[in-house]
This record gives C-alpha cells, sequence and structure tokens, in this order.
C-alpha cells in the first residue's frame, strides 16, 4: 500500500478501500458536533444521535484498519453544550477494546462561561484492538533539570548510584494528563485550520505508539499535524481529508517542512 499521501475523500468512504490491519496508529480528529457553529463541517448532523451513528460506522472502519498491535486515538472534549462526546466514549468503549483516557491540558482556558468552570482541556479516547499493544513508554519521558537530578542523587536509599544516575537522566515517565499548550493566533506552528492541534502533541502520539518506519493513518487530515509529526519521527503516513482548502493547507505546510528540513523527505 502507497504511503506518505493525502487522499481527497470522505473518511468513511475513504476508509473502507483501505486493507485491514495496515496502519499501526490511529490519530483521529473528527468534528465534535455543534461545538464550532459557524464550520458546516461541525454542524452538518441534525441530531446527537445521526452523529453518534456516524462515528460508530468510522471508528469501526478505522479498527478494521489498525494493526493487532495498534492503537487508535480519537480526540474529543466536554462542557456544558459540548457532552456528545461522553456519550460517545461510552459507546465506543462498548463496541471496542478501551486502553486509555488521556487529558490533553490546554494550559489555558478558553471561551470564558458565566456559570461553569472555564474549559480547560480536552480528551483523547484511545482504543485498542488487541490484548497485546505496542507502546514505547521510553519515547515520551519528560526530563528532569540537572538541579532536580542532583537532588535526587542525595537520596542514600540507593545502592546504586550510576544506575539511579542513568534512570534520571532519561526523564520522568508521562502521565495520561498532557499538559502542552494550545496554538494561540499569533503561534508561527497555526496555519489556518480552526481545531489545529499542536505539532508537540501529535508527536508525543506517534512517539509512543510506533517505530520508526511505522504507518501512521489520520482520517481526518485537516491541516496535516499527523503527517510533519510523522515524518518529522520518521513513520511513514496516510491523511484523509474531504474539504479541498485543507487539502491544499496542508501540502502547502508540507511543502515548507521540505524546504525547511529537506533530510525529512
Amino acid at each position: 500500500m502507497k504511503a506518505n499521501l493525502i487522499i481527497q475523500g470522505d473518511a468513511l468512504t475513504e476508509l473502507r478501500k483501505l486493507p485491514e490491519c495496515a496502519a499501526q496508529a490511529i490519530i483521529a480528529d473528527p468534528p465534535y458536533f455543534n461545538v464550532l457553529e459557524d464550520e458546516a463541517w461541525d454542524t452538518q448532523w441534525k441530531t446527537a444521535a445521526d452523529y453518534l451513528a456516524w462515528c460508530e460506522e468510522w471508528a469501526g472502519e478505522a479498527m478494521r484498519v489498525l494493526c493487532d498491535e495498534g492503537l487508535c486515538f480519537i480526540f474529543g472534549q466536554l462542557g456544558k453544550r459540548e457532552h456528545t462526546f461522553l456519550h460517545l466514549m461510552s459507546q465506543l468503549s462498548r463496541s471496542h477494546q478501551f486502553h486509555d483516557l488521556i487529558i490533553w491540558d490546554r494550559a489555558v482556558g478558553y471561551n470564558e462561561r458565566r456559570d461553569s468552570f472555564t474549559p480547560q482541556y480536552e480528551m483523547i479516547l484511545v482504543l485498542r484492538k488487541g490484548d497485546e499493544v505496542k507502546f514505547n513508554k521510553d519515547a515520551v519521558r519528560i526530563p528532569y533539570d540537572e538541579k532536580t537530578i542532583a537532588q535526587y542523587l542525595k537520596d542514600t536509599r540507593y545502592k546504586n548510584m550510576d544506575a539511579r544516575k542513568a534512570h534520571l537522566e532519561k526523564g520522568k515517565f508521562a502521565t495520561n494528563i498532557l499538559r502542552v499548550p494550545s496554538l494561540k493566533g499569533t503561534s508561527k506552528e497555526k496555519c489556518g485550520h480552526p481545531s489545529q492541534k499542536p505539532l508537540d502533541l501529535i508527536e508525543k502520539l506517534v512517539l509512543c505508539s510506533t517505530d520508526e518506519g511505522d504507518l501512521v493513518l489520520d482520517p481526518f487530515f485537516g491541516s496535516g499535524t499527523t503527517a510533519a509529526a510523522a515524518l518529522r519521527l520518521k513513520r511513514k503516513w496516510i491523511g484523509i481529508e474531504r474539504d479541498e482548502t485543507y487539502v491544499q493547507l496542508a501540502r502547502r505546510r508540507l511543502h515548507a517542512l521540505a524546504s525547511a528540513e529537506p533530510q525529512l523527505f
């Protein structure tokens, strides 16, 4: 199967054309349903039930395409108005194997609300296909600073201090709360998609779930962040995007990346 390409078309239709067990990881940032009310792609369903039925279909096809040891990451968010993802998580976790729930701490809140807390996080439902998964825990460690390492090395309970120092220098294990600042309007990374995710966040998902040469699939390609992450980390990728505007935006972005970092291509 060809890789490193954008497929322009409907996610469900194009997923059905892909072979079984083709992708080691799937990173899906689908429409959230009536959250971005000015975007036609987020308001195309008449009811929440219609949206949930659609999600069951594309997620089922995505899980078919996923490798037996792979992970599928699905973005969503909760709030007073944006609560459909709560039902989607329950529904998909009954249909498929639940693996984890990651909290993306956006670092700052958004959309101040009069009668509820300011939202500051989004969620990533993680599904798996088999009983065993590929998970590279060391790849997403969080570095300690030198002062912290020096402080921890004063702990005399550890007899093998060389081993202790080697462990500390690798960093601490990441939790399922990932604190990555969201993209602001002035960010150099932001390129024109209203729900663009930070490259650092997507890279963490790619790193933990794949090895070099593995294939990452993004069925809602948008601005091409998954491809940018995959290329930087020497993974193969496929993106599916229906909107011609975003297809062209992603191509321009990847072309700019190729110009800036030609060794990746």
